[in-house]
């Protein structure tokens, strides 16, 4: 059978179409449209109604590719913005009139568990722990997780979409902005810093927009055959990371359209990304860096054919 996924993120909505024999399956086709749900009202707990034209546009344009591909199952899934927004019901209701399509609001930890269903399916976790983390635009989620399954998991209401709009940084970011902003992640992420003295870990495996652009972009520059994007997962050296990240927050929005393998959707918000990602290396005293292409899409694809999501 064929199944189509939609991601209705904070950020982007993005589209995976897998074809399924035999409990296994292959991703056939995907591809990403830039939304910004969160955009005007994240932090208020409302999508605006731009936000909302633009959902539907983007979910419109999916829409149209799932008939080219004679799908027989569609199944979307909301997260942050729209379990945290007043009106997410009412969007989701909209999108099941609008296009047939039943919207799934899922909880933080739901979603954490789908983020793992799919990194555990490429990624070789072992005995020793490992820090997941999928920076989305609405919320980020954390989880520490060996080969016999998640130890520790928390989703956190810190997406670079709700950074951004809390504390719309300068062009570049300055430094004053930078100590105010990881001030902040400090507090926030307490539980983090807890879990990780109960259960640390030295390897941070990260999925999603922010990590997928900085792979691609270091890729660029260390690995120039190399085309990511076909990669399940890319080892992002923590030199290389660093290298790439202090580009980033020294550059300025026209600086950052013209480096290799940025995500166009991404020019303002991988400041935020880059510098959420250095946090935690350095607070938590990462060693080993893994992007990794499967995440919450692969993931329910994995709950689908194991009978949990319907």
């Amino acid at each position: 059978m064929r199944l189509a996924i939609i991601d209705i993120g904070t950020n982007t909505i993005s589209l995976a179409i897998a074809v399924i024999k035999n409990d296994s399956y292959q991703i056939v086709y995907s591809s990403k449209q830039p939304a910004r749900m969160g955009k005007g009202g994240i932090n208020e707990g409302v999508i605006t109604p731009e936000a909302i034209e633009r959902g539907i546009a983007a979910i419109a344009h999916h829409a149209e590719t799932i008939k080219t591909f004679n799908v027989d199952k569609t199944i979307a899934i909301g997260t942050s913005a729209m379990r945290n927004c007043s009106n997410g019901l009412d969007f989701a209701k909209m999108v099941e009139e609008k296009f047939n399509i039943p919207v799934h609001i899922i909880s933080g930890d739901e979603e954490a568990q789908m983020i793992f269903d799919g990194v555990k399916q490429v990624m070789p976790i072992g005995s020793d722990r490992v820090l997941i983390l999928d920076i989305g635009g609405g919320s980020c989620e954390f989880i520490i997780a060996n080969k016999d399954g998640i130890i520790w998991m928390h989703s956190f209401e810190l997406g670079m979409a709700r950074l951004l709009d809390k504390f719309t940084p300068s062009d570049p970011i300055t430094s004053t902005e930078i100590k105010a902003i990881e001030m902040y992640l400090r507090t926030e992420l307490a539980p983090l810093y807890e879990a990780l003295h109960n259960y640390p870990t030295t390897t941070l495996i990260g999925t999603s927009g922010s990590f997928d652009t900085i792979a691609a972009i270091v890729a660029a520059m260390k690995h120039p055959n190399l085309n990511v994007k076909l990669s399940t997962s890319y080892n992002i050296r923590v030199p290389n990371f660093e290298e790439v990240h202090r580009k980033i927050i020294a550059s300025t929005a026209e600086q950052r359209k013209e480096m290799k393998q940025m995500d166009s959707s991404r020019i303002d918000i991988i400041v935020l990304g880059s510098l959420f990602i250095n946090f935690i290396v350095r607070e938590m005293r990462i060693e080993h860096i893994f992007q990794c292409g499967y995440a919450l899409k692969q993931g329910a694809v994995y709950q689908f054919i194991n009978g949990n999501l319907q």
